[in-house]
């Protein structure tokens, strides 16, 4: 009775079935078909006493599949390297051209309201079709290659909160948060809810400018959230 394999079995199928959505133009398909698999693994795993092959075969599927619903999204999505994360003053950030790779999703929306709202509040945004065509005396963010990018596993925006010594109990809810939609991890009850809302928003907004300043209510709203919530503890 305490044997799962056959639900991981049924699970697998339905993360087979489910890469058909990564060839949807919707979405927001995609997001709701990864994370209620992830909450059905989830249940499972909850319940699953001997943990065992079948157990790491779901969840290696799943991760990839997760990954591969992240690519969609945002096909140009860096690679997280290893390295240092050096101490910066924000007073040498100011006034700056800062460019990312064009159509945001979270991490680069997430990113960009966090350089405007407290890093670089007069900061000029590029958004580049590539990579390659970041101007010398930008500063690039959210791609292989760029000054700040994935360090260590941490996403973007964790990775200039530490940077630029922001990690308040706020913003640093608000890393977990991006770091989840970006890339997985621990799933904030917020998260859902916040990630249908930008996806709607990206899906119905084209030019990047207008998506980010919208955004930005967003994370204005989820900020002034949590550091209600945190007073209040």
């Amino acid at each position: 009775m305490f044997n799962r394999s056959g639900d991981y079995i049924i699970l697998l199928a339905d993360i087979t079935k489910a890469r058909e959505y990564l060839l949807s133009d919707k979405q927001i398909d995609i997001l709701k078909q990864t994370r209620k698999l992830r909450k059905q693994f989830t249940a499972i795993a909850d319940i699953d006493f001997f943990a065992g092959e079948a157990q790491r075969q779901a969840e290696a599927s799943l991760r990839e599949l997760e990954v591969l619903a992240s690519r969609a999204l945002s096909p140009d999505e860096p690679y997280s390297v290893d390295g240092l994360i050096t101490p910066l003053s924000i007073s040498q950030y100011n006034g700056r051209i800062w460019a990312t790779r064009r159509r945001p999703w979270v991490d680069r929306l997430a990113s960009a309201w966090l350089i405007r709202r407290f890093i670089d509040k007069d900061a000029e945004l590029l958004w580049l079709e590539s990579a390659n065509d970041c101007p010398s005396d930008a500063i690039g963010f959210d791609f292989d290659g760029a000054i700040f990018s994935h360090i260590n596993g941490l996403v973007t925006f964790e990775v200039l909160l530490a940077s630029f010594g922001l990690e308040t109990l706020a913003l640093n809810r608000i890393g977990v948060l991006v770091h989840y939609l970006d890339v997985g991890g621990i799933q904030p009850t917020e998260a859902s809810g916040i990630e249908s809302v930008l996806a709607g928003l990206r899906e119905a907004i084209t030019d990047d400018d207008q998506l980010l300043a919208t955004a930005s209510s967003v994370f204005d709203g989820l900020l002034a959230n949590f550091q209600k919530e945190d007073m209040g503890k």
